[in-house]
C-alpha cells in the first residue's frame, strides 16, 4: 500500500470488502504461480509519482507478463532489460513530437519522478498470462486513482492510448484535458498513434492552464 501522500487520499479502500478479497486472491497467486511485478513494486507509480505532483497520466492496462519486465510503471522497464514492442514505439513518436533522443534503455521512472503518474488499471499479472488478474479488483481500486486525480482543482492531462485506457474517459472532469489515440503496439500504432504528439501537446495544454510543462527526455535516465 501506498505510503506518500496517496496514503490518505486512498486509506478507505483499504477497508472495503473488495480490497481484502482482492489481496487474498494476489496472495494466492503468489504461492501457486509466478506473479508480476514483484510485491515491493505494486504501487511503484503511487510511491514515485506523488498526488501533489501529477501533472499528467498515462494509463496501461495490464503489467508486463514476462520475467523481469514489470517493475510497477505503465509501459516501462528496468534498465537492461529489453524494450518491448509498444516502447520502440514511444520512443519513436517522442523523437519525432519533440526532437528527443531515443534512449538506449525502456526505464520510465525520470517521468514519473517529473509528476507522469504512470499508472495501470491492473496492478498484477501471472506469468504469461496477458489479463490474468483482471476483474478481480484491481479497476475498482485504479479508478479510485482516477477519480481522485480527476478532482485535483488544478488541470491535469490524461494521456490515454487505445481503448482499454479511453474507456476511462468518462471518469475524468472536463476541466482537465484528455489526450487519446490508438494504442502504441506495432498492431495499431500505425492507425493514429504515430504523429499524434501526445508529449508536445500536453506541455501545450500545461503551459496554457499556467502550470510547468513536462521533461519528457529520458536520455540517462535508465542508469538512476
Amino acid at each position: 500500500m501506498p505510503k506518500t501522500d496517496w496514503n490518505p487520499l486512498l486509506r478507505d479502500q483499504f477497508d472495503q470488502p473488495y480490497w481484502n478479497e482482492l489481496q487474498a486472491f494476489v496472495a494466492d497467486e503468489r504461492r501457486t504461480h509466478t506473479v508480476y511485478p514483484p510485491p515491493d513494486d505494486v504501487f511503484a507509480a503511487l510511491h514515485l509519482t506523488s498526488y501533489a505532483d501529477t501533472r499528467a497520466v498515462i494509463l496501461g492496462q495490464d503489467p508486463y507478463h514476462g520475467p523481469q519486465q514489470a517493475h510497477g510503471l505503465c509501459f516501462s522497464v528496468r534498465p537492461g532489460v529489453r524494450v518491448p514492442p509498444s516502447l520502440v514505439n514511444v520512443h519513436k513518436e517522442l523523437h519525432d513530437d519533440l526532437g528527443l533522443t531515443i534512449p538506449d534503455h525502456g526505464n520510465l521512472e525520470a517521468w514519473a519522478r517529473n509528476g507522469v503518474l504512470l499508472l495501470n488499471t491492473t496492478l498484477t499479472v501471472r506469468a504469461g498470462e496477458a489479463a490474468s488478474h483482471q476483474k478481480h479488483g484491481w479497476e475498482t481500486f485504479t479508478d479510485h486513482v482516477i477519480g481522485i486525480v480527476g478532482a485535483k482543482p488544478e488541470p491535469v492531462v490524461f494521456i490515454l492510448w487505445g481503448n482499454s485506457a479511453r474507456r476511462k474517459r468518462e471518469l475524468i472532469d472536463s476541466r482537465h484535458i484528455v489526450i487519446e489515440s490508438a494504442h502504441p503496439s506495432p498492431l495499431s500504432a500505425h492507425n493514429g498513434f504515430f504523429g499524434s504528439k501526445p508529449f508536445s501537446r500536453a506541455n501545450a495544454a500545461l503551459v496554457a492552464a499556467g502550470r510547468e510543462p513536462i521533461d519528457w527526455n529520458l536520455d540517462g535516465s535508465g542508469r538512476m
